[in-house]
């Protein structure tokens, strides 16, 4: 999603990224994102919207391949001190499950989909596809994303 956030911002989407870490934790990892960061630890808006922690999330087959992927990175990166390691306590807990909303400007979700595990969730490709063919009342076109 960053790297193709030119795409995404083109067709009129705003995107807006939920993580269930505290503000002082993400602040680290999330600088140079191109789109707004909401922190919540408390896990009131993935409640909100029925967004659930699991542990599939990590237990899937297809979450471990991009799971190792993303821990060998971050290594390299702490060991090179790019990167902080990890909190040692997630307050709202390791397995959290993404989901992927299209809001419409006036609230109505128009697309949702609740990932089965850590790392299923809507492609870019998949995005503009339907931020194409959804209609959608006048005014800039939002996508929140949890």
């Amino acid at each position: 999603m960053v790297r193709r956030y030119a795409e995404i911002a083109q067709v009129g989407i705003r995107e807006v990224v939920v993580f269930h870490s505290p503000a002082e934790e993400l602040r680290h990892y999330v600088a140079d994102f191109p789109f707004a960061v909401i922190a919540d630890p408390t896990k009131r808006l993935y409640a909100e919207f029925g967004v659930e922690s699991a542990p599939r999330a990590l237990l899937s087959p297809r979450a471990w391949a991009p799971t190792a992927r993303a821990v060998l990175r971050s290594a390299w990166r702490i060991l090179r001190g790019q990167e902080r390691p990890p909190a040692r306590r997630q307050p709202g807990g390791r397995l959290g499950l993404p989901a992927d909303f299209l809001i419409a400007p006036d609230g109505r979700i128009l697309a949702a989909t609740y990932g089965e595990h850590a790392y299923d969730q809507w492609s870019v490709d998949h995005l503009l596809e339907l931020a194409t063919r959804t209609p959608l009342p006048s005014g800039p076109r939002r996508e929140g994303k949890s």
